[in-house]
């Protein structure tokens, strides 16, 4: 027998035989399974696409189509969150097996590698000052740039206080970077717009009350971003190893 056709918006519907038994609403497709890596996916697509204040644990349940209340189950809270979200970035990180030859542009690789990572991600590297490394990827990050500095020979105190500097030195770097590029995305044309401003600010600045600072526009205003990490990192490095060698000189280390 040929189906009939649908009934169009002018027709009725035929109804159903009383002998036939009615058919049962089609069942919605089920939900994918809520797990802690969807939730982190979540996340951090919210984080790079609207910055880290824009994340909540209301905001990852409307993008997950379910509840807030959902997420505790596997989640504790937003500072959880935060704290998975960073790990999961970390995991991005590699250091290559230290070479005592080449440890300090390793150290340097690494370093202009976790700027870069974080930088992806916006504005996420303010989440990370002030955290030491407890989660597994994060702690695994940490013990690769520990293993690079102690091929170089270095004291342990200027190893464990250099380690410091540097994820700070390379966070803040990415916060800076990320944050922009974040401004960029929401505004196109922001990042000139804004240098242009800062740059004619300066040079209206009153010579006789700010004579340095107007004498030293053009240095202050010259490199780029990786001009200036690349001679942060030779400043630190080479701090470490001046470091290490007055340690040595006064029979520290």
């Amino acid at each position: 027998m040929r189906a009939e056709p649908p009934p169009t918006a002018d027709q009725p519907e035929v109804p159903t035989p009383g002998w036939r038994t009615p058919r049962k609403a089609a069942r919605p497709p089920r939900r994918a399974p809520l797990t802690v890596d969807a939730i982190v996916d979540a996340a951090l697509e919210i984080v790079d696409t609207e910055g880290l204040d824009a994340l909540s644990m209301r905001r990852v349940a409307q993008k997950l189509d379910t509840g807030a209340a959902s997420l505790y189950a596997h989640v504790a809270n937003k500072e959880d969150l935060i704290e998975l979200v960073l790990d999961r970035v970390s995991g991005e990180m590699s250091f290559p097996e230290p070479d005592p030859e080449h440890w300090g542009d390793q150290m340097q690789d690494g370093m202009r590698q976790v700027r870069d990572i974080y930088a992806r991600h916006r504005d996420l590297a303010k989440a990370n000052f002030g955290r030491i490394p407890t989660t597994p990827h994060s702690l695994e990050a940490m013990e690769g740039m520990l293993a690079i500095l102690k091929a170089g020979g270095l004291p342990d105190k200027v190893i464990a206080w250099s380690a410091d500097l540097i994820a700070l030195y390379a966070t803040s770097a990415a916060y800076e970077m990320g944050l922009r590029e974040l401004r960029e995305e929401q505004d196109p044309g922001w990042t000139e717009r804004y240098f242009g401003q800062i740059g004619a600010f300066f040079a209206s600045l009153p010579k006789e009350r700010f004579p340095v600072s107007v004498s030293m526009l053009d240095a202050l205003t010259q490199g780029d971003d990786n001009d200036r990490f690349g001679f942060g990192l030779d400043v630190i490095m080479l701090g470490m190893q001046a470091y290490a060698d007055r340690m040595r000189a006064n029979g520290e280390a």
